[in-house]
């Protein structure tokens, strides 16, 4: 019950969190908006009982993509007039979009039934880390290369710019 309670709340905290990302001007208030979402997802998960994707979910993302993030952000100028408003354009844009959602997820819940047989008449198969890993790595180690590769080039490039402008 408490569980349930509480995943509400950081799901409800998660979906400001996000509508703030996309509507807020200045872009460190925007990352810290991130921030605060990827903490509540993290929240969700462990009160899903996930805690391993939990604590990656701190590490990872809040750690280090939100770290590198913040660092290119600090090398924006901040004088610049466009980030005097305190949101963005998209926000009557963003509001619909998110109208639009509640309605076709209340449609949604009334039109389910608790009764109804699931999708897969079998079930879902249970899922292992194990299996996931050796899966993954048999299909997708050559787009984990090339992502990891990319990376290392991307910070290259900022590096290099960065030291031209000094």
């Amino acid at each position: 019950m408490i569980s349930g309670i509480l995943i509400a709340v950081f799901g409800v905290m998660a979906l400001i969190f996000a509508l703030l990302v996309v509507v807020l001007r200045q872009p460190m208030r925007a990352a810290l908006a991130l921030i605060a979402h990827m903490v509540s997802l993290a929240a969700i998960f462990a009160c899903l009982e996930v805690h391993v994707v939990a604590l990656f979910q701190i590490l990872i993302y809040v750690g280090a993509v939100m770290v590198f993030m913040v660092y290119a952000i600090m090398l924006l100028d901040d004088r610049e007039a466009s980030y005097a408003h305190v949101f963005s354009r998209w926000l009557v844009p963003a509001v619909i979009v998110i109208a639009v959602l509640i309605v076709a997820l209340g449609a949604m819940v009334v039109q389910w039934a608790p009764g109804e047989p699931a999708a897969a008449a079998a079930g879902p198969t249970p899922f292992s880390f194990s299996a996931f890993s050796v899966e993954f790595m048999r299909q997708y180690w050559f787009h984990f290369e090339v992502a990891s590769v990319l990376l290392v080039i991307g910070v290259v490039a900022a590096w290099s710019v960065i030291s031209e402008r000094h």
